[in-house]
């Protein structure tokens, strides 16, 4: 009887921590007015913050389609630099409330899904800052394998003040391996 109540306790508990978590990391705001049809195609990753899923990778780029269930296709891809092997992940991603709040969750393991949230964004949608949910997680995103000094530098200093270890920041090689 008393395993049983320990159950129900942890089973609570997880359950709350699940529904209860925030996909966006604190003192951070989504992008409003956010247009998700000319936020599709092809992005390079110009730095990132360390994670198991993308160590060694370079050359990497995450290419965003419209599904016909509304939901956005998610393909990442890098180039691993030990391993000399290029690696694929496919997944997709909802919006977290209306479609113009660029705030998602985002699944290559479903049914678990973690936090995307576009933090930053140029006018003609060339230039993004992306934050996962929590302080562990950040991109910087260009259409293009390179990214002007001045988006870099206001992307850093929009990082820096939410909270983010910006001199940990990995520096993205695109060198078309």
């Amino acid at each position: 009887m008393k395993y049983r109540y320990v159950h129900l306790f942890i089973v609570t508990i997880v359950m709350f921590g699940i529904f209860s978590c925030s996909s966006i990391p604190q003192g951070a705001v989504a992008v409003n007015n956010f247009d998700k049809t000319q936020y599709l195609g092809t992005w390079y990753e110009i730095a990132r913050l360390d994670f198991k899923y993308e160590r060694n990778l370079n050359n990497t780029t995450a290419q965003y389609s419209l599904m016909e269930n509304g939901m956005i296709q998610v393909v990442n891809r890098g180039y691993n630099v030990v391993t000399k092997e290029w690696k694929e992940a496919i997944g997709r991603a909802k919006f977290v409330k209306a479609d113009t709040v660029a705030m998602l969750k985002v699944s290559f393991f479903r049914p678990f899904y973690a936090g995307y949230n576009v933090l930053a964004i140029d006018d003609d949608y060339q230039y993004a800052l992306v934050a996962g949910a929590s302080l562990e997680y950040l991109w910087i995103l260009s259409r293009t394998p390179s990214i002007p000094e001045e988006i870099k530098q206001e992307y850093l200093k929009i990082a820096q003040k939410i909270g983010y270890k910006i001199e940990d920041l990995i520096w993205v090689e695109h060198d078309n391996k």
